[in-house]
């Protein structure tokens, strides 16, 4: 995938979880290079891992937390997403 293509997609993934979840912290990382040949890669779909602090995840387990995040860029699951590793936690856990 050319760099603005791979920019263009965090960019709207970033659009995304800003505007569902309102993250005091939100780190995305590309790591599509790293899985270079994976069948995934193949397929035209991306590899992210998110860090993401948000106090929606206040009190939610960590299965509730990751719906959250995947609710948010579903649309892009499986076509521009490949691989999304999550860490979400509540302000109150940092």
């Amino acid at each position: 995938m050319s760099a603005p293509a791979a920019s263009s997609r965090a960019a709207r993934i970033r659009d995304l979880l800003n505007a569902a979840l309102a993250p005091g912290v939100l780190e995305l990382t590309d790591e599509s290079a790293l899985h270079a040949g994976h069948a995934g890669a193949a397929s035209g779909g991306s590899h992210f891992r998110v860090k993401i602090v948000s106090s929606r995840f206040e009190g939610l387990r960590l299965v509730m937390r990751h719906r959250l995040v995947y609710d948010s860029v579903h649309d892009m699951m499986h076509t521009e997403i490949h691989a999304l590793a999550i860490t979400a936690l509540a302000p109150s856990e940092l």
